[in-house]
């Protein structure tokens, strides 16, 4: 499934497009930014409400296909201009956490 897919789940708004047809390997939830660092696998769809720079420094050095922010996490518009800049697609939603992944999830188990 690629990121570009993750536009047909109407909880999840667009807020900056990355690269769209990158390959989605699985939902990963994590909001410390540590953590995420060593753990997110490559590919990744991140759901978390650590809407700030730094996460999009994390989503870069992870390989991450794209950052969910959940539960209505609201950004500055820096960030937003930033993660156009560099071309990392960021979604948000109202859902939380759990219930967003599980939707990318279920889109996944879908696809097989």
């Amino acid at each position: 499934m690629t990121v570009n897919e993750l536009k047909n789940i109407p909880e999840f708004r667009l807020l900056a497009e990355g690269d769209m047809s990158k390959e989605i390997t699985r939902p990963f939830c994590c909001d410390l930014l540590s953590v995420a660092m060593s753990k997110a696998p490559s590919g990744a769809a991140w759901v978390t409400i650590m809407g700030n720079t730094n996460a999009l420094a994390v989503s870069s050095l992870t390989d991450c296909a794209c950052i969910i922010l959940a539960e209505g996490t609201s950004l500055d518009p820096n960030v937003v201009h930033k993660a156009q800049v560099q071309e990392i697609t960021l979604f948000e939603t109202d859902l939380p956490i759990f219930e967003a992944a599980l939707k990318v999830n279920q889109m996944l188990s879908n696809k097989d």
